[in-house]
Formats: C-alpha cells, structure tokens, sequence
C-alpha cells in the first residue's frame, strides 16, 4: 500500500481537523455534493396559502422545507440562466416572493412588551407601535436561536416574523412559571416580499401613494383587492423592497397574490425565489447556514445586537456581557469567526450543497469552512461568507475581532475546496481573501452599516 493510499484510507470523512470542538453538536462537513435526490410531498409538512400559486401557476421547479413549509426555491430553470437570471430581475426591475414560510408568532397581551422585552436582546421597549426591528433570541449560552424581524403592531401586541427554527414552543416554554399575562400563538398571517429597484412603483399601485411615506422598518395597515393586509419596507434583499403580510391568508392569500403578481409583471418583473445571491452580496445572514443556536452574535457580525445600555434583564445577558468582556480584553472566546471572502475559480450560480473546505495556505491544514458562496455580478468574482480560525485572525492583523474586522479588506488568504465544476484545476483549491462585508451596499443600510458609512465619510471630509 503507497503511503497516498494509506492517507486516504486514514481520513475521516467529516473533517475532524477543523477545531469544533466549542461545539456540542458539530456541523456535518463530509462533502458529499447534491445526489439528485427527489423532495418527497406529504402531509407532514405544511403547504402554504401560496403553494398552488408558487408551484402549479408560476411553475416553480424545486423547494426546500422552511420552518416545515415547504418553500419556492427555483423558478427560471437551468436552461433559462436559474438563479442568477432571477438576480437580474431583483437588481433591475422587480420581483414576487412567497416567504409565507416566515411563520408569524403572536405575543398579544398586557405583558406582551414585557416578555417580549425579556427574550430578545435588543430594547423591546424602544420599539414603537407600528413599527419593526430586526432583532436575536438567545439562550441562557448566548447561542443564537433565532433571528426574525419583530413587528409591534400595537401597544399590547408583537409579531415575530420568525427565520428557520421553532420559536413559538420556546416563547411558551419561557413562559412556563413566569407567568406574563400574554397569549403566545401562531396567527393566520402568510407574507410575500416584493423586491427590487421598481418595488415601490408596485406597491404605489396596489395600496396607494402614502406607502411611499413607509420609513424602513415602518408598518402601514393597507387592503389589497377588498382583504386586510399589514405592509412594511423590509427585506432579506439589499435591495429597496417591501413585504406585504396577508390576515386571514389561509382564505385572502390566492385574492391579494393575483393583483400584486399581476402588477410585478406589468412592471416587468416576475416571481422568484429569495434572492440569495443579494443577501450575501449585503451581509445579511441566513440561520441554519451562518448561524445556529451554538453560535454567538459575536462570532457573526451581530454584536452590535448586544446592547451596552438595556437595562432590563434578558435571556443570555449574562453570558454574552461576559463574551463581550472577554473580546475587549483581547481574549477572543471561540475558535472561529465568520468573515467575507472574495474567492477565484469559476462562477459560482446556484446553492453550494456542502460546507465547502477551508483551508490554511501556509501549512494546507484543513481550518474551517464557507456558509454562504456565490458569484457576484457587479464585483465579478465568487463570494461568500465563511467560518476560519479566529486565532489566525489575531495573529494576522490588526482588527478586533468584533464587527470591525469586517469593515476592511484585509491582506489575509485561505483557500477554498471547490468542487471541479467550480475550481481552476480539478481537485485543487482556489485563493480566497478577506473581504470587507457588506460586499455590496444595501439600499436601506441597517442602523450598523449606516454608522459605518457615516464615520468613513467624517474622516473623508
């Protein structure tokens, strides 16, 4: 046996030189690519107000399952340009989500803003009626469980517009003994986001003028063909978009969705799944490939999530004040960090299948792996967001390792494992830099992203 043969042999398929060793349950890195396996329809899993109109009307060809829903994720086939064809309809006209995938969990109550304000990280009591804020749960661990935009649609009342995790059994299961005066519910709410630089000459059409007085983050109570709807201007784009909250969707969905698709083709647009490619290119962040619930906000770009100032008791304070503590002192606590990467090889146009292989170039060790790649038509190169060792960060540059890394280009490579049809050379990997995130600004830039552009342009002047 040649000692190659014995090496191959030796290796374990998952990977285990990637420290994941700060992880109770590792991420499973065995590259095994897409086997071209059939989605299986059934009743266990939910279809949603939307189905027929996504999957038999619009002819969407593939889907995943959302918070057990199942979920649009293909709409222009492979043939036609796929995903990146729904790109250009995003950046250049307008473009119909079915997101009704984002289950809206209720906390209505005379304790609503209390609890509320106890399970997410960020001020509740800031927040005022009809208005919204992206927001994190955490557990007592400071992990991340879920990410959703938090909707207070009234004094007394918050909608969690919740990411792909079980949020409603949690808030049930904090209240347990706590006893707040609330009612914790999933209600009959299904959204759909209208995205892209014409968005709002569609809403103006199908609600009216004074949508275009909607601040980001604002809400506006507004009907659509005779039915109820609740309009905000958010997004999981980047670019301008609203989202369009359907009540009662389980008997109005299929009346609200025909005028506005009706009014995105009119404008020239069509439906597409969530632009994820765009996200990526904003540094918006998607649960359950950035992040999970044994991920802190500090490892991800969300530390400013973390508030300095609140002064009511939330679940993981504790343990993220003490994470936050740790990093100013220069004792970053966890063994990766996820940064943006600007990466060779060819064009990468649809999902990766696999945590894709990072590796370091100096020694060729095998030291974390990408989240999050795709090919970026304004930049025209790969990129991507990716987990690497915080400890060759440190040793590498001058950055905290908090959300300032991410405010540079940095003079710091990896390379990436992308599989052949992606790589310069079968079986080699490709230079990889890191990169300044957002890799694209967004059209509404966050609270975060605005301080930033605020301070460049100070220091400009």
């Amino acid at each position: 046996m040649t000692n190659n043969e014995s090496q191959t042999l030796d290796a374990h398929p998952n990977h285990p030189e990637i420290d994941q060793s700060d992880r109770v349950l590792p991420r499973n890195l065995r590259q095994t690519g897409d086997p071209g396996i059939e989605m299986l329809v059934s009743t266990r899993v939910r279809k949603s107000p939307f189905f027929d109109k996504s999957f038999n009307e619009e002819g969407a060809w593939r889907c995943t399952v959302y918070n057990r829903i199942y979920h649009p994720r293909g709409l222009v086939e492979p043939e036609d340009g796929g995903a990146m064809k729904e790109y250009e309809a995003l950046t250049e006209s307008v473009t119909l989500w079915d997101v009704a995938v984002e289950r809206q969990i209720r906390v209505k109550g005379p304790d609503a803003e209390a609890l509320t304000d106890y399970v997410i990280t960020r001020d509740a009591t800031s927040i005022e009626p009809m208005k919204g804020k992206y927001v994190v749960l955490c557990n007592e661990d400071g992990g991340i469980l879920n990410d959703p935009v938090l909707l207070r649609v009234a004094e007394d009342e918050f909608w969690f517009s919740i990411s792909d995790s079980t949020l409603m059994q949690w808030l049930q299961g904090v209240n347990v003994g706590m006893d707040f005066d609330v009612e914790i519910d999933e209600i009959d709410v299904a959204p759909m986001q209208i995205q892209g630089p014409l968005s709002e000459d569609v809403m103006v059409e199908v609600v009216g003028e004074e949508v275009s007085d909607i601040p980001y983050y604002g809400l506006m109570d507004a009907e659509i063909n005779g039915c109820d709807v609740l309009v905000s201007q958010t997004g999981f784009s980047g670019e301008k978009g609203f989202e369009v909250y359907v009540k009662d969707a389980s008997e109005n969905a299929e009346a609200v969705w025909d005028p506005v698709m009706e009014t995105v083709k009119d404008h020239g647009g069509r439906q597409i799944a969530p632009g994820h490619h765009r996200r990526i290119a904003a540094g918006i962040l998607s649960w359950g490939q950035d992040m999970d619930h044994e991920t802190s906000p500090f490892q991800v770009n969300l530390g400013y999530q973390v508030p300095d100032d609140k002064d009511g008791d939330y679940i993981g304070k504790e343990a993220l004040e003490q994470q936050k503590e740790q990093i100013e002192n220069g004792e970053y606590p966890f063994n990766l960090k996820l940064v943006g990467l600007k990466i060779a090889g060819e064009p990468i146009r649809d999902y990766a299948p696999d945590f894709w292989i990072v590796s370091d170039p100096e020694t060729g060790e095998e030291c974390g792996y990408m989240t999050s790649p795709w090919w970026s038509p304004d930049l025209e190169t790969n990129i991507g967001l990716g987990f690497v060792p915080a400890e060759k960060l440190e040793s590498e540059t001058d950055a905290l390792l908090n959300d300032e890394i991410y405010e540079h280009d940095l003079d710091l490579e990896f390379e990436v494992h992308l599989p052949d049809e992606y790589a310069e050379e079968d079986g080699e990997p490709v230079y990889a830099t890191v990169a300044e995130v957002p890799f694209k600004e967004s059209v509404n830039p966050s609270a975060r992203e605005q301080a930033k552009l605020n301070a460049r342009k100070e220091s400009e002047e």
